[in-house]
């Protein structure tokens, strides 16, 4: 009787979900159009994330992310431009990271919607930067060493190990592009726009869906879906660049679903945060530091952003786009 109650209960909410649908026609049925990208340069003021030999992450990433908004501006002039900030201040001038990284989505959930994408730029980091001292056993030698006391002190002779220290360069480079993870969908779900929102830009940046009815379940579901498999396409897009210009290749996209990756959580659009290089090599770091190597960058991402804006605005059906997608990952940023 209960499973019968519940197939019921279920065929209603689908029911009224596709009434409403009817009514109030929301973006993940219409052909979107992308009107607005959010640019947001990672860290910043009191957080400067990793650290290489000379620079830091915040600097980077605000080097990359206003040459990024500027191209996509001469690019796209019809794209609204949105930078989480644009000095080396934490959003809202903050001090506390946690709290800027909620900033941070807040200011994007202002343009929920499929007609949106966030683009947060950072850098990735391993180990010690440019390298470390290691040791290493070279050989032996013979050394005396007395055991036992009085009439029993005998004389032995030990091999002991002799050791090298050496240089150990850090040599770990490549880009890598995260999503937020299909297997945490019920947490992106909670920031999806509201029914009243049809992708255009929204006022009310604390608007969340109410996940208490089943319509409301079923219609978060699919727009989490939609930011999902767009958000994918977007970073295989972003990858694919990447690997053209003859960066390091890492996996390609993977999905990021720890505890704190809040700017892929909380934003209620297309979401991706990309790894520009290791500031912890030395030669990455010069690259990501100098002119044309941010240039670079940008032009990768600005091809990324053509081939999506294209799929996005012709295909019909924006939930079916990235069917294939990659397994959760864990790694360090």
């Amino acid at each position: 009787m209960r499973y019968k109650l519940l197939i019921l209960c279920t065929l209603a909410a689908v029911c009224i979900l596709l009434t409403s649908l009817k009514k109030h026609p929301v973006s993940i049925y219409a052909k979107p159009v992308l009107k607005t990208i959010i640019v947001d340069p990672g860290h910043g003021g009191t957080d400067q994330g990793a650290h290489g030999l000379f620079s830091t992450e915040a600097d980077v990433a605000l080097g990359v992310g206003l040459k990024l908004g500027k191209a996509i501006q001469k690019e796209f002039p019809d794209i609204k431009i949105v930078f989480t900030r644009t000095t080396d201040v934490l959003p809202g001038n903050l001090t506390n990271a946690n709290l800027a990284n909620r900033l941070r989505a807040q200011m994007a959930n202002e343009y929920k919607g499929m007609n949106s994408l966030y683009i947060s730029i950072h850098c990735n980091a391993t180990q010690k930067p440019g390298g470390w001292y290691a040791k290493r056993l070279v050989g032996t030698k013979p050394k005396i060493v007395y055991v036992g006391k009085g009439k029993r002190r005998r004389k032995h002779v030990i091999q002991e190990p002799i050791y090298e220290s050496y240089y150990v360069e850090n040599k770990v480079t490549g880009t890598e592009t995260y999503i937020w993870a299909a297997d945490r969908s019920d947490e992106k779900s909670k920031f999806v726009p509201g029914e009243e929102e049809t992708g255009e830009n929204v006022q009310d940046t604390l608007n969340v869906l109410d996940l208490d009815s089943p319509e409301a379940r079923i219609r978060a579901t699919l727009y989490t879906k939609t930011f999902f498999n767009s958000s994918y396409l977007f970073a295989k897009y972003v990858e694919d660049e990447f690997l053209q210009a003859g960066r390091t290749y890492r996996g390609g996209v993977k999905q990021r679903n720890e505890k704190g990756i809040w700017v892929l959580q909380a934003t209620g659009m297309p979401s991706v945060l990309i790894e520009t290089g290791f500031i912890t090599n030395k030669q990455e770091e010069e690259y990501l530091n100098s002119e044309d190597g941010q240039l670079q960058i940008v032009e990768n991402v600005i091809e990324a952003v053509k081939k999506y804006k294209k799929e996005l605005e012709s295909s019909s059906k924006p939930a079916t786009l990235g069917a294939a997608v990659p397994s959760p990952t864990n790694n360090n940023e």
